[in-house]
């Protein structure tokens, strides 16, 4: 399934679901970053993606990057809340989702990196190449937060 977002865009069709969805910062022990080349959009982003019914969010967080990623990690705090009503995604399905994202910091437990049906590539990367790559928007405002640390984002 393809999909497309929309940032504050006019032309951006009609919001019709609301997804509970969740992201992970994690950080290797040189302090690169683990980000994965979606294959639904081809955009680099943190792993992540929505909760499923009987999982708490941690549980979501857990299973989405091990699924993406091939890495197991342990939830440490949350990075930010993100719910802006300008950001909806659009899926090829006709869903058109308002999503409602928490993104939590999350350290690395034990796996190899690998990719899944959801990242075409997996990757540790510096802090100072994320400016290089294919990011959207609203991805790269919560890599942003979710690098500098302090209080949480809400917004």
């Amino acid at each position: 399934m393809s999909k497309t977002d929309y940032l504050n865009d006019p032309r951006a069709p009609q919001a019709n679901s609301l997804v509970v969805a969740v992201g992970a910062v994690v950080r290797d022990d040189e302090g690169r970053l683990l980000l994965i080349r979606r294959s639904d959009n081809g955009f680099w982003a943190l792993p992540g993606g929505a909760q499923d019914l009987g999982e708490s969010v941690s549980q979501a967080v857990v299973r989405e990057v091990e699924e993406e990623t091939g890495i197991l990690v342990e939830v440490t705090g949350i990075s930010g809340i993100y719910s802006d009503p300008g950001h909806v995604i659009a899926y090829d399905d006709g869903e058109v989702r308002q999503e409602f994202s928490l993104c939590f910091h999350a350290e690395a437990v034990s796996g190899d990196i690998r990719t899944s049906s959801e990242s075409t590539s997996v990757a540790w990367i510096s802090p100072s190449e994320v400016d290089k790559l294919s990011i959207h928007p609203s991805m790269l405002l919560r890599i942003r937060h979710g690098l500098a640390g302090g209080p949480p984002y809400v917004g």
